[in-house]
């Protein structure tokens, strides 16, 4: 098992509206389709971060899961093309992380 740390740069004055278009549309479509979100944040200090949290199974489950999404006609015609204007779709950065044995988060 293994998790996504996801930091996104929103574009400038859309945290709030990235944030409700995450909660709204993105999160539930990806959950739809079986992805695993733990969580997503706002910085509380910055007004342009933006952090969620994904757990796979392994790494045949991220392929399928991310063909599902990525793939899917709803997110290139639908949602993707949404992205560009509420976040810094340039600045995505994604860490892979392994729990520890006692890490909460399992």
């Amino acid at each position: 098992m293994f998790f996504e740390l996801r930091r996104y740069t929103t574009q400038p004055g859309k945290q709030a509206e990235f944030a409700k278009f995450m909660d709204d549309v993105v999160v539930p479509f990806q959950r739809a389709k079986g992805m695993d979100i733990l969580g997503n944040f706002t910085g509380e200090n910055d007004d342009t971060a933006y952090v969620w949290i994904r757990r796979f199974k392994s790494e045949d489950e991220r392929k399928q899961l991310y063909a599902a999404v990525y793939e899917s006609d709803e997110w290139k015609n639908e949602i993707g093309p949404k992205l560009p204007a509420l976040m810094d779709v340039k600045s995505i950065n994604v860490t892979r992380l392994e729990a520890t044995a006692k890490s909460a988060i399992q």
